[in-house]
């Protein structure tokens, strides 16, 4: 009798945390916080610390959920506990286009800072970054522990760097100034959740960590917390130096805010790094993107020719295919902020539906073991999971018409492929 090979279980609460970190500060903040600037002003710390809210609440259900069902396959297993394969289906469906639409906003990220060192056109560089990227997943590139750990500590080194740089100018400005009002700051915040995106990846590491039902959790919310108080702290730092209206005016914020302290010598280094943060994040994303078309495909979900793996390379060269086409598409709407507006789209529908998994299973499958268990409870009634809906639902209707037509549009064709799928 043959027995299936599992995978390693490696990992212990360190390594995983400092992995969450590691993904969660990806280039996110890198690319977006000069839009944001522009919405909330001075204000955008204001806006990080809401997303941060909403980013733990539902990581606390997320934690809940890890701790019941430690699979790689997370969401998806999550959703189809509750509510069936068909929902399950349509969920996955959309962390495909927010692996493939975020890489899409992190490659014109990249880009914006690219054209300020060099002078090249965003939307080419963009394109040929997604291009390269792919060919390197292709021939089958591991992305071995010392390497993610090196770009991770390249992003966080950036990140302490405009912290640090900021300390002599804080009280420069008004911390309280909002040319839009808590509208604009609404807005930014649900523009920038996007850079908090990535705490939810931490589940798929359940397979190869130890005592996952503990460590899974413990690590999700110690990653978060770093994250955010990063976060806070970088946004104060940001505005202190260059003040809301300069820095939502520039492609390469961070890279200007070094300009503006320490000259071109700084500019040229804080560029380099933004360079490392955005390229590993869309190699990330993009690689990412192609598993979950493939496991999806393996699983019968997608077409089967989408799960093909290449002779020679060993690597699902389809589904790498169809994920660079689909990056590359979002990257030539050229607009950095709509297209993570519509990568944040998939992401809040993704986050109500595990918020409402966890409310539901509490009542259907109460009997399942919950090493972690998210706390506040009226009766079976978990209220932070509500709240959670709440926020999502409120950050989702702050999006653009635009945002939202994208959006459902994409959800509608999950939903009839998935009931294709079904019948047949």
């Amino acid at each position: 009798m043959n027995q299936k090979v599992e995978l390693k279980r490696a990992l212990g609460l360190w390594e995983v945390t400092l992995s969450g970190v590691g993904i969660i500060l990806g280039a996110g903040i890198y690319a977006l916080i000069g839009e944001a600037a522009g919405l909330a002003g001075n204000a955008v710390w204001m806006a990080f610390a809401l997303s941060a809210m909403v980013a733990l609440l539902t990581g606390l259900s997320y934690a809940e959920l890890s701790s019941m069902f430690p699979k790689a396959s997370a969401e998806y297993e999550y959703t189809a506990q509750a509510f069936g394969r068909r929902l399950a289906f349509v969920i996955g469906w959309l962390i495909i286009f927010s692996g493939s639409i975020g890489a899409a906003t992190v490659a014109l990220g990249f880009a914006g800072y690219f054209s300020a060192l060099t002078g090249a056109s965003r939307i080419p560089s963009a394109l040929i970054l997604v291009v390269i990227l792919s060919g390197i997943i292709f021939v089958g590139i591991k992305q071995s522990t010392w390497v993610a750990i090196v770009f991770t500590l390249i992003e966080a080194l950036g990140l302490v760097i405009i912290i640090i740089i900021g300390i002599p100018y804080l009280g420069s400005v008004d911390y309280l100034e909002m040319p839009f009002g808590f509208s604009g700051v609404f807005q930014a915040s649900a523009l920038i959740f996007f850079a908090f995106i990535g705490f939810e990846e931490i589940v798929k590491l359940s397979e190869e960590a130890r005592d996952p039902e503990r460590t899974v959790p413990k690590a999700l919310i110690l990653a978060i917390t770093v994250s955010i108080i990063l976060y806070v702290l970088v946004a104060l730092s940001s505005v202190s130096v260059l003040g809301w209206q300069e820095l939502s005016r520039s492609d390469a914020p961070f890279a200007d805010i070094a300009n503006a302290a320490f000259g071109k010598s700084a500019f040229f280094i804080l560029s380099v790094m933004a360079l490392f943060a955005t390229t590993n994040t869309v190699l990330l994303m993009l690689l990412a993107a192609s598993r979950i078309v493939y496991g999806m495909a393996g699983a019968s979900s997608l077409p089967e020719f989408l799960g093909k793996v290449h002779p020679t390379t060993r690597t699902p060269w389809i589904a790498i295919l169809a994920s660079m086409i689909l990056c590359m598409g979002f990257v030539l709407l050229g607009d950095i902020a709509l297209v993570a507006n519509v990568n944040n789209f998939t992401v809040f529908v993704t986050f109500i539906t595990i918020n409402a998994a966890l409310m539901l299973l509490r009542y259907r499958k109460p009997e399942i073991s919950r090493p972690f268990k998210v706390p506040l409870a009226i009766g079976r009634l978990p209220l932070l999971p509500f709240l959670g809906i709440i926020l999502n639902a409120f950050m989702l209707i702050q999006l653009t018409s635009e945002v939202m037509i994208i959006g459902i549009g994409l959800t509608v064709i999950g939903i009839l492929v998935a009931l294709a799928t079904d019948r047949s």
